[in-house]
C-alpha cells in the first residue's frame, strides 16, 4: 500500500530516492498497473516519474526512439508506425487505459498476458536505462532487476511483422499473444506470451524454416504452458501453433505485396 509519494523533476533525484528507500520504493509512471491485479504493488513509497523529460517519440535515421513515459495512445497516434505495432497497441482494449499506461510501465510490468511485448521481442527492441546501460528486451526479461528505464529503441521498425491476440472476448485477458517477423536476411523471429512465466522468443523453432502444419506442430512441442481458467495445456499449445503459422503466412504475404 502506497503511504509516501514523491514527484521528481530529474533522473538524479529519482535514483537518489530509490537508493534511499530501496525495496520499499516503486517507480510510478502512468500508475495503471500499481493498483491493479495481478501487478498490485506492496511497496509503501511511490516515486512518480511524470515530471521527467522522457515522454517524447523521435525518429533518428530510421530508428524509433520512444521515451519510457510515452503513453500507449500517444505512440499509437504517431504517424508512420507499422501496422503491426499499431495493432499491438490496440490490443489494450480501453482507450482510457491507453491514455494512462506508458510504454515503460508495460515493459516493466512484464505481465504473463502482455499483448505488446511479443511484438517488441520480434523487432529485437533495445532498452536504455538511467545508468547508461543498454540491454535487449530479451536480456532484460531474463533478469529485470529494478532498473529505471528511460528509452525504448527500435532499429528495424519496418521489417515484415504481424501480431495477433487470442482472448475469450475483445476486452478480456489475453490467453495467448503471438508475434512473427522476418528480417532483411530472411531470418524468422517468433515470440509468444501466455505460454510461460514471462514472454519468450521461441528460438528452437525460428531456425527450422517451417511453415503451415509443420510449424504449428513444432511450436506446440516447443512450449510448456500451465493450465488455468483460460485454457488447458493442450489448448494453449494448439492456439499458439495456429497463431504462429498464420502470422508467418501474413508476413510472407506482405513480401508478395511489396514485390
Amino acid at each position: 500500500m502506497i503511504k509516501q509519494f514523491f514527484r521528481v523533476t530529474t533522473i538524479e533525484q529519482a535514483m537518489e530516492l530509490k537508493q534511499h528507500f530501496q525495496d520499499d520504493a516503486v517507480w510510478m509512471a502512468g500508475g495503471s498497473k500499481l493498483n491493479a491485479t495481478p501487478t498490485r504493488t506492496e511497496c509503501s513509497v511511490a516515486i512518480s516519474l511524470q515530471g521527467l523529460p522522457i515522454d517524447k517519440v523521435e525518429w533518428d535515421n530510421g530508428t524509433l526512439r520512444v521515451g519510457s513515459l510515452v503513453t500507449l495512445q500517444k505512440l499509437r497516434d504517431t504517424v508512420y508506425i507499422p501496422q503491426a505495432l499499431y495493432d499491438a497497441l490496440g490490443f489494450v482494449y480501453s482507450r482510457h487505459v491507453r491514455n494512462q499506461a506508458t510504454l515503460g510501465g508495460e515493459i516493466a510490468a512484464h505481465q504473463p498476458e502482455s499483448v505488446l511485448i511479443p511484438l517488441l521481442l520480434v523487432l529485437e527492441t533495445e532498452l536504455l536505462f538511467a545508468d547508461g546501460e543498454i540491454l535487449t528486451l530479451e536480456e532484460y526479461l531474463q533478469s529485470p532487476g529494478d532498473r529505471l528505464l528511460v528509452e525504448v529503441i527500435i532499429h528495424d521498425l519496418f521489417r515484415r511483422c504481424a501480431t495477433r491476440k487470442f482472448s475469450r472476448s475483445a476486452g478480456g485477458w489475453s490467453v495467448v499473444t503471438a508475434a512473427v517477423a522476418i528480417t532483411e536476411n530472411e531470418e524468422v523471429r517468433i515470440a509468444l506470451d501466455g505460454v510461460a512465466e514471462k514472454p519468450i522468443r521461441v528460438r528452437d523453432v525460428e531456425s527450422l524454416s517451417l511453415q503451415g502444419e509443420a510449424l504449428e506442430k513444432a511450436i506446440s512441442a516447443a512450449i510448456h504452458p500451465h493450465a488455468d481458467l483460460s485454457g488447458s495445456k493442450a489448448f494453449k499449445r494448439h492456439i499458439a501453433g495456429v497463431l504462429v503459422a498464420d502470422l508467418l503466412t501474413d508476413c510472407l504475404q506482405q513480401d508478395e505485396v511489396t514485390k
